[in-house]
């Protein structure tokens, strides 16, 4: 084994040194695992499975894995293994040599080998024993982790979500421990794959979801410090290990995105405010409980809609959000999943863009990462039901969405959120717009001191030109800006909301009571039939992120033991302690922000509409005065 330069290139003679036992374990082995007292059984000939009443939680039972016999019997009527069958067996057992390999150059930079000779003439006592089984388990963990990486960079083809929600089965005792896990698990995913395609899906699958799996357990870990900063390559197979900041494979591509800062924002004051909120609240996520306190506490936004005109800073706002939740992930060790689904993921072939959709939807709500999905110009990528001239793939994907966002199957775990992006909202279909729980108005900057402001910071600093009379940046400080870009919604924006405002305070007075709420809510859906129980359950759940509309502290994000590494019942305590009720005042401004989003679309939409039938009609006139001066000519048939 030769190293340069920090990178540690494996050579062949150190994977050969494992293949017989390499060969042997994808050949046959023997695990021993726990006997589960709520495992069913298959019913032959059924459906249905069959769930013993005897517990069994203390009962331990062996099974053979032959994961070569498993691959041939995919096609029981043929002896001869398919070129990707074969290749699949080659793959498994060269992973297995390389991922003992790796935990051998693990063990001899950390010391276990020297500590594993000592064991084997005397068994360790006292510390000694400690660090032996410290970095036993360790080593370990990096062959779990070779392995999977290994499968996802050599084995070629597409990917499929698993239908399992089990995770795959992780031991810590040896390496030799680890790798049987894993190899019974992959043989269990790939029984019963129809063809090579499914087959090298399933294995795909396997090793993303083990490595997800790997990376939540990480912190568990003391040891693996070292291996964090370690480059091991192999150059014959094209295979690459940089520790584990970025998980290998087509899932984990590192994240390049031209990051923003805060301070670069200029306007857009209640979008930005939140975006910063949901990128703390995201990371508060408990990987070992899949929940997020600020879902059961409130205020958690699973999906929302941005909406402005072009240039207003959208796609600056993305930046920013993503950029903010990377740094808190990359600080606590958290894998972060970025994915924005576009127009390029509409295909023509029938179901594809529907697929293409999922996929996306299932990579940002894995349980087992920080997910932050966008669709841009959703306008343009999901189609309104009633448009005839949307195409198939369009009306596939708002289905999918539609499901995801607020089906009978959606689970919101605090883990991941949606934002979707447009020009133009009026042109999405009703029902999905309304599956937004926030609504950003990203209208850009509005005063003087927001236009000085943004030109003076993309001017730069190359000039001798004075700023003259204005404090920079002053009318941006967050907390003031807020202020008063909440104050602003105390009265409704759009004209037609107004009209039912002033007719509400005419009849009843100021709002004072739920009840006078809930006859406000009603006038409003009179005027707009829009204005539906979505509508309602969307405006209190901006109430309670009102409500959760607190500074968590600084120091709660500088270390990763401070806060992202506490139990779940600490965080929901320490987060509870700031936790303020909510005010009439709160009530009103999200009712009037919620309902003017409303009215803007609805008026939108209906200014579209006399437009195009203005345009029609105006055609329909030049068509007469043609036709009649064809008459006159006689050229009329």
């Amino acid at each position: 084994m030769s190293q340069s330069t920090g990178l540690t290139a494996l050579s062949e003679d150190d994977v050969d040194a494992h293949r017989q036992t390499a060969q042997a374990l994808i050949t046959r082995f023997v695990l021993l695992t726990a006997e589960g007292g709520g495992r069913s059984t298959p019913l032959a000939g059924t459906g249905r499975r069959f769930v013993s009443t005897v517990a069994t939680g203390g009962m331990r039972r062996t099974r053979e894995i032959e994961f070569a016999k498993t691959v041939a019997a995919l096609t029981p009527d043929d002896p001869l293994l398919s070129p990707a069958r074969h290749t699949l067996v080659y793959r498994v057992r060269r992973g297995v040599a390389v991922a003992l390999a790796v935990a051998d150059q693990f063990a001899r930079q950390s010391h276990l080998e020297d500590l594993q000779a000592r064991n084997r003439s005397q068994p360790l006592q006292g510390d000694d024993a400690a660090r032996f089984h410290a970095l036993l388990s360790a080593s370990s963990y990096v062959a779990a982790f070779s392995f999977a990486a290994y499968l996802l960079q050599t084995v070629d083809g597409e990917s499929e979500p698993l239908n399992a929600d089990e995770e795959p089965d992780l031991a810590f005792d040896t390496p030799q421990d680890a790798l049987k896990a894993l190899l019974a698990g992959l043989d269990a995913t790939i029984d019963g794959a129809g063809d090579d395609a499914v087959m090298v899906a399933r294995t795909r699958a396997f090793a993303r979801e083990a490595i997800d799996a790997l990376l939540v357990r990480r912190g568990r870990f003391a040891a693996l410090a070292s291996f964090a900063q370690a480059h091991i390559r192999l150059e014959s197979d094209d295979f690459t290990l940089d520790g584990f900041e970025v998980a290998p494979g087509q899932r984990r591509r590192p994240l390049v995105m031209d990051f923003k800062k805060p301070e670069e924002i200029i306007g857009n004051h209640l979008a930005k405010h939140q975006a910063m909120r949901l990128a703390r609240m995201i990371v508060a996520y408990d990987f070992e409980r899949q929940l997020n306190p600020f879902v059961e506490l409130g205020g958690f936004v699973f999906t929302f809609i941005g909406d402005g005109a072009p240039g207003t800073g959208k796609t600056i706002l993305i930046q920013m959000m993503a950029g903010l939740i990377n740094d808190y992930c990359q600080m606590a060790g958290y894998p972060f999943h970025y994915e924005n689904f576009g127009v390029d993921q509409i295909s023509s072939y029938q179901g594809k863009s529907g697929q293409n959709c999922k996929a996306f939807i299932d990579n940002v709500v894995n349980p087992r990462a920080i997910g932050f999905g966008t669709i841009d110009d959703i306008d343009q990528v999901a189609a309104k039901r009633s448009d005839d001239r949307a195409s198939a793939g369009q009306q596939e994907v708002t289905a999918v969405l539609m499901e995801a966002f607020a089906g009978a199957g959606t689970v919101v775990r605090g883990n991941c959120l949606f934002g979707m992006f447009s020009n133009y909202p009026e042109n999405v279909d009703d029902a999905l717009r309304q599956r937004a729980g926030a609504r950003w108005l990203i209208d850009g900057p509005q005063s003087e001191a927001d236009y000085i402001d943004i030109f003076a910071l993309l001017a730069g600093d190359n000039h001798a030109i004075p700023l003259g009379d204005h404090a920079l940046f002053e009318g941006q400080q967050i907390r003031q800006a807020v202020r008063r870009a909440f104050a602003d919604h105390d009265r409704p924006d759009e004209a037609r909301l107004q009209a039912v405002w002033e007719r509400f305070t005419a009849t009843h007075g100021p709002a004072r009571t739920l009840r006078d709420l809930g006859i406000y809510l009603h006038m409003i859906k009179q005027a707009e039939p829009r204005f539906t129980g979505r509508a309602i359950k969307n405006i209190t759940d901006a109430i309670k992120m009102r409500t959760m509309d607190i500074d968590l502290p600084d120091a709660w994000f500088e270390t990763p033991d401070a806060f992202l590494r506490k139990s779940y019942d600490d965080k929901l305590a320490m987060i509870s302690e700031l936790r303020t009720p909510f005010t009439l005042e709160m009530v009103m401004q999200e009712i009037h922000r919620y309902a003017d989003s409303e009215f803007r679309y609805s008026d939108r939409a209906d200014s579209a509409a006399v437009e195009e039938i203005v345009r029609r009609e105006r055609q329909r006139q030049q068509a007469a005065a043609k036709i009649e001066a064809m008459k006159r000519d006689g050229r009329w048939q």
